[in-house]
């Protein structure tokens, strides 16, 4: 199989890295938690994709394979004190604003607080899935956790992922249970 080509998303990337993860995690736990509503959904999750997207442009930390069929959106240390949601407040219901506060809150509360590259979100169009991007493009925000010598970190919230990322490399460091049971995991830096 050959490698994908992995590239760093541009804004003429974005409609096709939101539709892409709002079709790659319409069954999440947590984006089902957030927005519970079929009819809701879909304009919600992109709204919650386009922002983080948005967020994370100007840093050159979302890696893609066919410019958005696969994304891995990525924060870089020192990005912590960034959770700003006031372009969502607009987009989303009170309820959902509200929900997407108290999972930042809860996330956030328990992620380390030594430096570490943050892996927000990975997803692959579901036409696409099977094909090892998702890990190609994670692998490229690893390789620069790395270069910087710092570990990265995920959490997720779909209790079948937690065995897809330790066949990956990760461990999980925890588990929390409110509002959405999620598991916090840690990939120590590997040596380039």
């Amino acid at each position: 199989m050959t490698a994908p080509e992995i590239t760093v998303a541009t804004s003429e990337d974005r409609a096709r890295v939101i539709t892409s993860l709002v079709a790659a995690f319409t069954k999440d736990p947590v984006l089902r938690f957030l927005f519970p509503d079929d009819a809701t959904y879909p304009p919600y999750a992109a709204a919650f994709f386009g922002h983080l997207f948005d967020k994370r442009l100007p840093r050159g930390t979302i890696w893609t394979v066919e410019h958005g069929a696969s994304v891995a959106i990525w924060e870089p240390p020192g990005a912590d004190g960034d959770h700003s949601d006031d372009d969502l407040a607009g987009r989303l219901s009170a309820d959902a604003l509200r929900r997407v506060r108290a999972y930042d809150r809860a996330v956030h509360a328990a992620l380390p607080a030594a430096p570490f590259w943050y892996l927000g979100v990975l997803g692959t169009h579901p036409d696409h899935a099977g094909r090892g991007w998702g890990h190609a493009v994670m692998r490229a925000g690893l390789e620069r956790a790395a270069a910087d010598g710092l570990p990265a970190v995920l959490e997720t919230s779909n209790p079948d992922n937690v065995e897809v990322y330790r066949r990956a490399g990760w461990e999980v460091l925890h588990r929390f249970a409110e509002p959405v049971p999620t598991w916090v995991m840690r990939q120590a830096p590997r040596r380039p």
